[in-house]
Protein backbone atom coordinates (compact mmCIF):
# COMPACT_ATOMS: atom_id res chain seq x y z
CA UNK A 1 0.00 0.00 0.00
CA UNK A 2 1.34 3.41 -0.96
CA UNK A 3 1.59 6.32 1.44
CA UNK A 4 -1.09 8.28 -0.42
CA UNK A 5 -3.52 5.33 -0.20
CA UNK A 6 -2.79 4.94 3.50
CA UNK A 7 -3.42 8.66 4.07
CA UNK A 8 -6.78 8.42 2.30
CA UNK A 9 -7.79 5.44 4.43
CA UNK A 10 -6.67 7.21 7.62
CA UNK A 11 -8.90 10.15 6.69
CA UNK A 12 -11.86 7.82 6.09
CA UNK A 13 -11.25 5.99 9.38
CA UNK A 14 -11.05 9.18 11.41
CA UNK A 15 -14.83 9.41 11.72
CA UNK A 16 -15.42 5.70 12.38
CA UNK A 17 -16.24 4.33 15.80
CA UNK A 18 -14.42 1.15 16.81
CA UNK A 19 -16.38 -1.81 15.42
CA UNK A 20 -14.46 -4.47 17.36
CA UNK A 21 -13.27 -4.34 20.96
CA UNK A 22 -10.55 -6.57 22.38
CA UNK A 23 -11.32 -7.38 26.00
CA UNK A 24 -9.86 -9.54 28.72
CA UNK A 25 -10.15 -12.70 26.62
CA UNK A 26 -7.73 -11.24 24.08
CA UNK A 27 -7.70 -12.31 20.47
CA UNK A 28 -9.84 -15.42 20.03
CA UNK A 29 -11.77 -17.08 17.19
CA UNK A 30 -15.00 -15.16 17.95
CA UNK A 31 -13.18 -11.84 17.75
CA UNK A 32 -11.52 -12.84 14.46
CA UNK A 33 -14.92 -13.87 13.02
CA UNK A 34 -16.42 -10.54 14.05
CA UNK A 35 -13.51 -8.63 12.51
CA UNK A 36 -13.78 -10.71 9.31
CA UNK A 37 -17.46 -9.67 9.02
CA UNK A 38 -16.64 -5.98 9.45
CA UNK A 39 -13.83 -6.13 6.89
CA UNK A 40 -16.06 -7.99 4.43
CA UNK A 41 -18.91 -5.48 4.67
CA UNK A 42 -16.97 -2.21 5.16
CA UNK A 43 -13.36 -2.93 4.13
CA UNK A 44 -12.14 -0.55 6.84
CA UNK A 45 -12.30 -1.53 10.52
CA UNK A 46 -11.29 0.26 13.68
CA UNK A 47 -10.34 -1.95 16.64
CA UNK A 48 -10.09 -0.77 20.24
CA UNK A 49 -7.94 -2.59 22.79
CA UNK A 50 -9.50 -2.48 26.25
CA UNK A 51 -7.55 -1.55 29.35
CA UNK A 52 -8.25 -4.98 30.85
CA UNK A 53 -5.80 -6.64 28.50
CA UNK A 54 -2.03 -6.48 28.41
CA UNK A 55 -1.80 -6.66 24.60
CA UNK A 56 0.41 -4.11 22.89
CA UNK A 57 -1.38 -2.31 20.06
CA UNK A 58 1.35 -2.92 17.46
CA UNK A 59 1.54 -6.62 18.30
CA UNK A 60 -2.25 -6.96 18.17
CA UNK A 61 -2.32 -5.16 14.82
CA UNK A 62 0.21 -7.59 13.34
CA UNK A 63 -1.62 -10.66 14.65
CA UNK A 64 -5.01 -9.41 13.45
CA UNK A 65 -3.71 -8.40 10.04
CA UNK A 66 -2.15 -11.83 9.50
CA UNK A 67 -5.22 -13.74 10.69
CA UNK A 68 -7.63 -11.65 8.59
CA UNK A 69 -5.31 -11.08 5.59
CA UNK A 70 -5.72 -7.33 5.95
CA UNK A 71 -3.32 -4.40 6.07
CA UNK A 72 -2.56 -2.20 9.05
CA UNK A 73 -3.49 1.38 8.17
CA UNK A 74 -2.51 2.95 11.48
CA UNK A 75 -2.01 2.38 15.17
CA UNK A 76 -2.69 5.22 17.58
CA UNK A 77 -2.60 4.54 21.29
CA UNK A 78 -4.87 1.56 21.95
CA UNK A 79 -6.76 1.91 18.67
CA UNK A 80 -5.78 0.33 15.38
CA UNK A 81 -7.24 0.48 11.90
CA UNK A 82 -7.22 -2.37 9.39
CA UNK A 83 -8.13 -2.47 5.70
CA UNK A 84 -8.95 -5.33 3.34
CA UNK A 85 -10.15 -4.73 -0.21
CA UNK A 86 -13.42 -6.46 -1.12
CA UNK A 87 -14.04 -6.55 -4.91
CA UNK A 88 -17.75 -7.34 -4.33
CA UNK A 89 -18.26 -3.84 -2.93
CA UNK A 90 -16.88 -2.23 -6.08
CA UNK A 91 -18.92 -3.98 -8.78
Amino acid sequence: MKGKDRATLRAEAHHLDPAVHIGGQGINDALIASLQDVLRTRELAKVKIGKGTDLKAREAAEVLSKRTRSEVVQVIGRTLTLYRFNPELHE
